[in-house]
């Protein structure tokens, strides 16, 4: 190395120590000053491997006799703190004399940081995990509240276009003697004996490729043939209704507390979005909803009714019967029939 590129390089060496000492004796020729306060200024007649602790005499034979690069990583303690320098040491010549180039970064810093780095890579891969987890739990949230083609459209776009859904048919349950029950039994029982109830609901209403709407108090309404048009949308809510009362049936056997339930079929059209701005509800609306609503008022306890523009859907697959006319609140007189038992047991239809 030339003293024109000794010159280049000391003026590049910027927040580094750099040191120029001869190769016979390892005594200094120049220092810089981030040399000396990291070292300290050497005496007079001091060597290299007197100012850096850790540097061996013999380390720097093969540099010295054969030109060869030294590189090491060194710790130094300096007042109550250790210190890692990166050092590199490369022969010169000068004149006659072969001269040694000291180099020395201090690291310390560069090791903080990169462990710095590595905790707050950890965090953020810590804080993404959380963050997913948070995302699955809101989604499930979303999807117990809305089918999952209307959560894709509010995922995609913060929002939810009311649709008409011209042909859909309700199922609309309600149990009897509720108010009655719920009063005279501890609270705590009573939503468990619901949430068990509804849950084998929610069942059957996914085996007919249903949608259950919502749950008002004792009330269970699902829908099918929306958000997902269904052919046999009739059929699909009279299965999962006579399916309801057959697990009602079933259930009492066993348990404590009985169970008797009213239903209501309706169908027709109906409007679906989702209400609310600060509270998320999928609800739906119009003449399927209210007239599978009035309906079950209709029927006996254990019995599900239904108005006769269904009969000839219903005929081919349960035991069907006329009930006649009645004038039913808000919609006018409507010919009702009873839906009884499934003539055969199907398997049950998947919307996919």
């Amino acid at each position: 190395m030339s003293i024109a590129a000794i010159n280049e390089q000391l003026l590049r060496a910027i927040g580094v120590g750099v040191a120029v000492v001869r190769a016979s004796d390892l005594g200094f020729v120049f220092h810089n000053q981030p040399f000396a306060e990291w070292f300290g200024t050497p005496g007079e007649g001091a060597a290299l491997t007197d100012a850096i602790d850790g540097l061996d005499r013999e380390d720097l034979g093969p540099l010295c006799e054969e030109g060869l690069r030294y590189s090491a990583e060194l710790k130094i303690k300096r007042k109550r703190r250790t210190l890692v320098f990166a050092i590199n040491i490369s022969q010169a010549s000068h004149l006659d004399e072969a001269l040694l180039v000291v180099e020395c970064q201090n690291i310390t810093r560069i090791r903080e940081l990169e462990s710095m780095i590595d905790s707050y890579s950890a965090m953020v891969e810590r804080n993404t995990r959380e963050l997913e987890r948070e995302k699955e739990r809101v989604e499930r949230l979303l999807l117990n509240l809305m089918p999952r083609q209307v959560y894709e459209e509010f995922k995609t776009f913060g929002v939810v276009t009311p649709q008409l859904y011209p042909q859909v048919s309700v199922v609309m349950l309600d149990f009897v003697n509720f108010t009655d029950f719920a009063s005279r039994t501890d609270p705590t029982v009573t939503l468990g004996e619901l949430n068990d109830i509804f849950t084998a609901f929610d069942r059957i209403v996914e085996q007919y490729g249903c949608e259950r709407i919502k749950t008002i108090g004792d009330a269970y309404l699902a829908v099918a043939g929306m958000p997902e048009p269904m052919p046999e949308h009739a059929t699909a809510v009279a299965h999962c209704a006579t399916r309801f009362l057959r697990y009602l049936e079933r259930r009492n056997l066993s348990h404590q507390h009985k169970w008797q339930a009213r239903i209501g079929l309706g169908t027709g059209s109906a409007v679906g979005s989702v209400v609310g701005i600060q509270k998320y509800v999928y609800d739906v609306f119009g003449p399927a909803v209210n007239l599978a609503s009035r309906l079950q008022v209709f029927a006996n306890p254990m019995k599900i009714v239904a108005p006769e523009e269904m009969k000839d859907a219903l005929s081919e697959e349960f035991h069907v019967t006329d009930i006649g006319p009645e004038d039913i609140k808000g919609i006018g007189e409507v010919n009702l029939i009873n839906v009884g038992a499934e003539l055969s047991a199907p398997q049950p239809a998947s919307r996919f």
